[in-house]
């Protein structure tokens, strides 16, 4: 279903930004279908929980207000090369996905 993306950066105090990108419709349940003239049921990410070395260290809750395609970023600050981000999105729907990265 949604595509999620992960993109490491250095940061300048040492640590680093992780940029999750989620692909996903983020549909309010307000919205009504062009064709049909139904209201498009709520479909939108719940919560989005960060892992560095399989430790939680960051959760977003989000809502129906936040636009399609969710941008999430954090700043890890004790993070080094070989660490282990990783990242598990779940929906109001049930669904959920994620990824992992390396730091290089």
């Amino acid at each position: 279903m949604a595509a999620t993306k992960m993109k490491i950066k250095k940061d300048k105090s040492g640590g680093h930004v992780v940029m999750v990108l989620v692909k996903h419709p983020m549909e309010t349940g307000n919205r009504k279908d062009k064709k049909t003239g139904k209201k498009v049921p709520a479909h939108f990410v719940k919560t989005i929980v960060f892992t560095h070395n399989g430790t939680a260290v960051a959760q977003a809750n989000l809502g129906p207000a936040v636009s399609k395609n969710p941008l999430t970023q954090i700043l890890l600050t004790s993070s080094k090369s070989g660490d282990t981000v990783s990242v598990q999105w779940t929906d109001n729907q049930g669904k959920t996905g994620g990824t992992e990265a390396t730091i290089k």
